[in-house]
Parts: structure tokens; C-alpha cells; sequence
């Protein structure tokens, strides 16, 4: 497989502060194991870009936007919620995240690679039209989604969201729309409290919201159940014309920020589900990006072994 990687020591200068659990070292200790791999010099590395205003438009109001950018150029060092700590780069490198998506997603469409993962921060999934939650100020995988259906006129676009917390920030998105098919993995009860069963997409966008809520404590059997019984007949149903994958590695049971207790091979068969769903529905084209992960030895075995398989498979 040709596989996209994009990293930049840029996104470790957005700055959270001393203890925020979003630190530059989860970057930093997923890229340093990446690197030391045997096969880290056959993947094809790009550089981010700064995201067109226009395609996050789509996804966040021009209102938001400015007062991120305000807010950052202010020096404040929070926006909306005291958990989304911010720095004056901060505007910059979340578009550069964002960017980083919309790049990948021309290399794939391009077909100069298969697939491609983005290990940028900060993460996207949280983050509402008009609100930074979560540690997230731009949504990005929301954002590359609309990319590709605006862009290149996909039809269809798969999400997958793997993250241990719910992706409030892009179910909303998409609920209405049955173009985009918005399935999420998730510890709850837990933050940020949205991803019940009965969630499933409103008006037009009925039955295109799939939620999967898992209960603290439970592991790698439990996924496995649930990604074979629902997630997958329900993603080959929908045939999507593209799968992105929000991948967050907080279910592993090392995180501190979640209950759920998968282990790294968890992610080695989700990963390698998701790309024979791609090789069968859409030429392969799949995109990655990283959402949660706060161990971080364990985060960077997870991703590690998330993009042997993406470029080995």
C-alpha cells in the first residue's frame, strides 16, 4: 500500500500549558516510535497546509471563526470552556490540522497514494459549529468530508469514530444528511454525554447515524461484537464513496481519560475491517486522522500499529 503521513513539529507549539492531558507529547511519542520502524522511510510524507477558509465555512460559522482567530491573536489562553486551552498559534496550527486532512485527501483522490494518516493536533471531533469543546477548535475530519463531496462530488462519505468519547461536534454535523454516515465506538455515560443508542440522524438524515455506546469496563470482545454485528453491515450497506476515520486511541485500557479496556490489538483489526470495507466499496480511499489518546506509550503503539497496517495491508 502507499501510504500518506503527514506531521510537522509545528503542531507541538500549540500550547495547553504544563498539565493539560492535549500536550505536545502526544505528538512527539507517536512520531519518535513511527520513525524508529522499519518500514517509516516506504511512507510517503507531505507537508500541511493551511485550510482554505472556505471549506471550514462548511462545517464552522464565520462568527466562530473570527473569535477563535480574535481570541488567539489576544493572547487569551482559553475559548468557550476552560478545558480548550489555546496559545496565539493556536488558530493557525488548527487550521494546519484541518489543512493537513485536505491534503490527504487530494494525494488519495489524486490516487498518489492509497490512504493516509494525519497525526496532527489539536484533535477536531468536539468541536460544534459555533463552540470549541473537548480540546478541539476545528472539526477537522467534518471538514474534509464536505472537501471531498464539494470538491471531487463524492456521493457518499463514511465516518467512523473510534475515539472513546462521543464526536458531539460531527454527529451534528451530519444528522440531517444522509450523504454522510456518521458511526461511532464510545465509552458511555461519559463526556461529553451526546451518542445514545437512540441517536440516529433526524429528517432526511434518519438511519445515517449509528451510535454504538459502550459501558466502562468493557474490551476488546465487546468491540469486536459490535463492529461485526452493526458497524459493518450498516457501512456496506451505505457503500461509501470515501471512509475517513477519526481515530482516537483513549479506549485503551492504559488511557487516563476513559474505561474502556482495549488493548493495541483492538485498533491492528478495526484498521485492517476498515480498509477491506474501503478496498470493497471505494477503490481503497480511505483518510485518517488522530483524535484522543492521552497515554502516551500507549498511544504510540496504537498509532503505530494503525499505520503499519493502513501501508502494509
Amino acid at each position: 500500500m502507499r501510504t500518506a503521513y503527514i506531521y510537522d513539529p509545528l503542531f507541538l507549539r500549540h500550547d495547553t500549558g504544563s498539565s493539560h492531558p492535549e500536550c505536545s507529547r502526544r505528538l512527539s511519542a507517536s512520531h519518535e516510535l513511527l520513525s524508529r520502524q522499519e518500514w517509516f522511510r516506504d511512507l510517503h510524507r507531505f507537508q500541511p497546509r493551511i485550510a482554505d477558509e472556505r471549506w471550514v465555512r462548511c462545517v464552522h460559522s464565520p462568527e466562530y471563526i473570527a473569535r477563535v482567530h480574535s481570541a488567539c491573536a489576544a493572547g487569551d489562553r482559553m475559548i468557550d470552556t476552560p478545558d480548550v486551552r489555546v496559545s496565539r498559534e493556536s488558530c493557525e496550527i488548527s487550521l494546519k490540522a484541518a489543512g493537513s486532512m485536505l491534503e490527504l485527501a487530494d494525494q488519495v483522490m489524486g490516487r498518489h497514494v492509497d490512504n493516509g494518516f494525519a497525526l496532527v493536533r489539536p484533535p477536531g471531533h468536539h468541536a460544534e459549529e459555533s463552540e470549541a469543546m473537548g480540546f478541539c477548535l476545528f472539526n477537522s475530519i467534518a471538514i474534509v468530508a464536505r472537501y471531498l463531496q464539494e470538491h471531487y462530488g463524492l456521493e457518499r462519505v463514511l465516518i467512523l469514530d473510534w475515539d472513546v468519547h462521543h464526536g458531539n461536534g460531527t454527529q451534528h454535523a451530519f444528522e440531517a444528511d444522509p450523504s454522510v454516515f456518521y458511526m461511532s465506538l464510545h465509552q458511555y455515560p461519559h463526556y461529553p454525554g451526546t451518542g445514545s443508542l437512540s441517536e440516529t440522524g433526524y429528517g432526511k438524515g434518519e438511519g445515517t447515524t449509528l451510535n454504538c455506546p459502550m459501558s466502562p469496563g468493557l474490551g476488546d470482545a465487546a468491540y469486536r461484537e459490535a463492529f461485526t454485528d452493526r458497524i459493518l453491515p450498516a457501512a456496506r450497506n451505505f457503500n461509501p464513496d470515501a471512509v475517513l476515520i477519526s481515530a482516537g486511541f483513549d479506549a485503551h485500557q492504559s488511557d487516563p481519560l476513559g474505561a474502556i479496556r482495549l488493548g493495541s490489538s483492538s485498533f491492528t483489526w478495526m484498521t485492517d475491517e476498515m480498509m477491506t470495507l474501503a478496498d470493497r466499496c471505494c477503490d481503497g480511499r480511505l483518510i485518517s486522522v488522530l483524535e484522543g489518546g492521552y497515554d502516551f506509550a500507549a498511544l504510540a503503539e496504537s498509532v503505530t500499529e494503525h499505520v503499519r497496517v493502513l501501508s502494509q495491508s
